[in-house]
């Protein structure tokens, strides 16, 4: 019987070969001999710089890019005062810093305007260091403070991209977050109090109101989609939409519904004021009407259910019990700031519940409280400068006005918002005040400089062709939307004339 010997490059074995000594695995020959094997030190293809043919950086920055997604997707849940999303913050924080992230001189009146209301903070604590509650306090606020300025970093660069991949995500957590608040009022689990709290769905959250007021933003970017017809999965988008407003709705939030509402409006007046596309505006007009029909059919289903609408006639009133008295909401209020007309440095950090057993319920005035005139004075400022910087993205032209029109009306209701609840201990709104001044400064980069980073270019930009195409900042016809165009005191960019 005749057999064939198989070599061990798969072709078939030269019998001749197979001679004493001429076989290439014989002894003295064979690659594994002492000496001669491909893993003898000093010959390891690692050894010899293999590892330069691994895209060790593409690596790293994918990693960054998932907990920069993980990181912003996590701020739905607050069940705590510690959450993933703090638990994640400090390995973001510090891979994208290890990355070259920049601070930008566009983002510099955010960064001194919150140094110096930390700083007052910290000396109107310096008498109550022996108050473990206001220790803690001042500690989160300096580590929110730390996450502001990080956000402005990092949206100041690639800012299209990134932001694009934030809000996605953002987005996906309100959803999240709405449709298990809508599982918890609806108490389909039949567990006492998870997702529902007050009569009132709380989602991921323990205050139905910050429930209620987290959602707004990613109501705004699906709206905002679906009116520029920027969304690729516009029936993906309605649907999601229709959660998130469930979600708002139910949480019988009074601050939530009215800010939702003025933000949906500047969002919308925004948009149509920029656009110089009649078809746009017509496709704005259009589906508005049909939006606020859609929802006004949808709010008579909703109170023909008598245990909403029980609950809404409760939550609709102007003031509520809590409000009303000396010893109220708005008593506390008016004593207060006449106290704090003597307390140039406040009454300390969260000091305020301590005299009047309630919180301020106005982040304006316990921002005096908390941190004396200084602060008080800092935080209006910020509020002020903010919204000078945001008003003036949304209406500018520019490669970064559709993100400015989506997240500055979120952020204006929580400015709105300050005067009747406390907004400044809130996580997202950090990022909000981050990614607007982050936009300030990629404007003012991009007015100057090419837009488009050498680490993105024109064919390889997954984000091409979405928020930043659609009509308001199109890109016409021979331009190119990453270089700038034309010279003198004007420059096109992305086909938006900036002045520099």
């Amino acid at each position: 019987m005749s057999s064939t010997t198989v070599a061990p490059t798969g072709a078939t074995a030269d019998p001749s070969r197979c001679a004493a000594g001429t076989f290439p695995w014989a002894a003295g020959t064979s690659p594994w001999a002492a000496g001669t094997s491909p893993w003898a030190a000093g010959s390891s293809p690692w050894a010899a710089g293999a590892w330069g043919r691994v895209p060790v950086l593409r690596a790293v920055q994918g990693l960054a890019s998932i907990l920069h997604a993980a990181f912003i997707f996590f701020a739905c849940f607050a069940f705590s005062d510690a959450s993933p999303y703090d638990l994640v913050a400090i390995p973001t924080i510090v891979l994208w810093l290890a990355l070259g992230i920049r601070l930008h001189r566009g983002a510099m009146p955010l960064v001194l305007l919150l140094l110096a209301y930390l700083a007052s903070i910290g000396i109107a604590l310096l008498p109550y260091l022996n108050e473990p509650l206001s220790v803690s306090w001042t500690v989160q606020l300096a580590y929110l403070v730390v996450t502001c300025i990080f956000f402005a970093m990092l949206y100041a660069d690639d800012t299209r991209a990134r932001i694009e991949v934030a809000l996605k995500a953002y987005t996906a957590s309100c959803v999240l977050s709405a449709a298990l608040g809508i599982v918890g009022y609806l108490q389909l689990l039949g567990i006492e109090d998870l997702f529902y709290k007050y009569g009132r769905a709380s989602g991921t959250f323990q205050d139905p109101n910050v429930f209620g007021s987290f959602l707004t933003l990613g109501a705004l970017y699906l709206i905002h989609g679906l009116l520029s017809g920027s969304t690729r999965r516009p029936l993906l988008s309605l649907a999601s939409l229709v959660v998130v407003m469930a979600g708002i709705f139910l949480s019988f939030s009074r601050g939530s519904w009215g800010g939702t509402v003025v933000a949906v409006v500047v969002m919308v007046g925004a948009l149509y004021a920029t656009s110089r596309s009649r078809a746009l505006r017509r496709r704005i007009v259009t589906l508005g009407l049909v939006t606020v029909g859609f929802g006004a059919v949808a709010l008579a289903g909703l109170l023909s259910i008598d245990s909403v609408a029980q609950t809404f006639q409760t939550r609709a009133a102007v003031t509520q019990d809590y409000d009303e008295g000396e010893t109220g909401r708005f008593g506390n209020q008016i004593r207060g700031m006449g106290m704090l007309l003597e307390e140039p440095f406040g009454f300390g950090p969260l000091r305020w519940r301590q005299i009047f057993n309630l919180e301020p319920h106005n982040s304006y005035i316990g921002s005096f409280a908390n941190g004396g005139w200084v602060a008080g004075t800092v935080f209006i400022a910020l509020v002020a400068a903010t919204t000078f910087v945001g008003v003036r993205l949304m209406l500018r032209p520019s490669p970064y006005r559709a993100y400015a029109q989506i997240v500055f009306p979120a952020l204006l209701m929580f400015f709105l918002q300050a005067l009747q609840i406390d907004v400044e201990k809130w996580r997202h709104v950090y990022m909000m005040l981050g990614m607007i001044w982050a936009l300030e400064a990629a404007r003012l980069h991009a007015a100057g400089l090419p837009l488009i980073s050498p680490l993105i270019s024109p064919l390889t930009d997954p984000f091409r062709g979405r928020i930043a195409g659609h009509p308001s900042v199109a890109v016409p016809a021979g331009t190119d939307g990453g270089r700038e165009v034309g010279g003198g005191g004007e420059r096109t960019v992305s086909g938006a004339k900036v002045r520099p």
